[in-house]
């Protein structure tokens, strides 16, 4: 066992984490930073959709974590198996301790296919697919391709969960692929929601039921899927009604595409550091650690009440990054406010279409480009989707590259007010 320590800490090595360390670095070239990452593969997740949907690929998708770290920044490539905040050490499964002045708390969620009975055994074969694991993505273009009828359903589990918008984002591809391949009077495309409606923010849910119109789609809220037979082809999910009550609904499926249940890390659940959900329970506008000051969380493992994407932690780095600084110049705890739950969802609504949501707490719409109606279907935000939002994770924001476009909510509210 042997002890090392550094003035910064990171643990999670990815969107949330690299964007951290290289930005810290940027803003201070001499300070000591490691950050701890087991995984060799770095991926653009957010691609993850539309490699689903045949128009993209894996490897596009995908970089060497070596490659995307500062060379001053030290690479701690284990686990993080356990924290003790009040000796401000973090143990690995290696057994190394290491300590730190500050910690940053960043490893994602996890990923629960097992809360689904038999749906691990059945997962890339039965046509039982699903976008969120870079091991099963591929799968779900393969099916895709071998379409030619039945019932193709599409799930989304209770909330929190990577981009709200994601489960029916690769429905829509699958739908415009059906529709172009002159099958889709023979192709029935379900989605079962556990939640009550189409998307969290109002604003949006009423645009995305006309795209679901147009594409027949049918809906099933308040259903969750509990478990799958993949060798006889049907899934099982429990519908609650209007009254509470629930009942067990079965469904037979071609193919279906699952979204899995999601969680903190058990390793964070666990510790010191979880709220009573299991989230590191930070501050939401200043992402500090409501009771260790010198530790800050951000990204999917957050509890902050955002939508959980990419476009979250570009605008979480700069608050827990200029925090963190402050801390050092001065012991006392004056912290910047500078996170008003922005969250950016590029909804895949066709083959060439992309409808832009951008939205903050409390599911205020505030949109980059408040000169465009933001539920408009649009092919530039396709070529964003398919070019320049990989272009700008990969070569600005992993890199810690501070850019951004100020987003505003004064013409969406004056379109909400015509709109009703």
């Amino acid at each position: 066992m042997s002890e090392q320590h550094h003035s910064i800490l990171i643990v999670g090595g990815g969107a949330a984490g690299v964007s951290t360390a290289n930005n810290m670095r940027r803003k201070n070239p001499t300070i000591s930073i490691a950050l701890i990452e087991p995984s060799e593969k770095h991926y653009y997740q957010p691609g993850f959709t539309i490699i689903g949907g045949g128009a993209y690929t894996l490897e596009r998708a995908t970089k060497n974590e070596k490659d995307l770290i500062h060379s001053s920044v030290v690479w701690i490539k284990d686990f993080a198996e356990s924290f003790q905040p009040d000796e401000n050490t973090v143990t690995l499964k290696s057994g190394d301790v290491i300590s730190y002045d500050f910690l940053v708390v960043c490893p994602g969620l996890q990923l629960d296919f097992n809360k689904i009975d038999g749906l691990v055994e059945t997962l890339g074969k039965n046509g039982v697919c699903s976008n969120y694991s870079p091991d099963t993505v591929e799968y779900t273009w393969e099916v895709l391709q071998k379409i030619e009828s039945g019932n193709c359903l599409f799930t989304q589990p209770p909330m929190p969960i990577k981009c709200a918008g994601a489960p029916q984002k690769i429905m829509y591809l699958a739908a415009d692929r059906f529709r172009k391949k002159g099958i889709a009077d023979k192709v029935n495309v379900e989605f079962l929601n556990a939640g009550p409606g189409m998307f969290g923010v109002p604003f949006f849910a009423k645009a995305l039921s006309k795209v679901i119109a147009d594409y027949g789609i049918n809906t099933h809220f308040n259903h969750n899927l509990v478990a799958i037979d993949g060798a006889a082809k049907t899934a099982t999910f429990e519908a609650t009604d209007a009254d509470g009550n629930k009942s067990t609904v079965t469904k037979e499926f071609d193919m279906i595409h699952v979204t899995p249940p999601q969680s903190a890390p058990d390793f964070i659940k666990t510790s010191p550091l979880a709220n009573d959900g299991g989230w590191v329970d930070v501050n939401q506008a200043t992402l500090q650690h409501n009771k260790y000051p010198n530790i800050f969380g951000l990204g999917d493992a957050g509890s902050t009440p955002n939508a959980k994407t990419a476009a979250a932690v570009r605008k979480q780095v700069p608050v827990v990054v200029d925090n963190i600084l402050k801390l050092l110049e001065s012991n006392e705890n004056n912290l910047v406010e500078g996170y008003d739950g922005y969250g950016s969802c590029p909804l895949t609504t066709s083959l060439n279409t992309v409808m832009l949501a951008e939205f903050a707490y409390a599911g205020k719409v505030t949109p980059s480009f408040p000169f465009l109606d933001p539920r408009t279907n649009s092919r530039l935000w396709w070529f964003g989707k398919i070019f320049g939002f990989p272009w700008l994770y990969w070569h600005i924001m992993i890199k810690g590259i501070r850019f951004d476009i100020p987003h505003k909510a004064s013409y969406v509210e004056k379109l909400t007010k015509e709109d009703s």
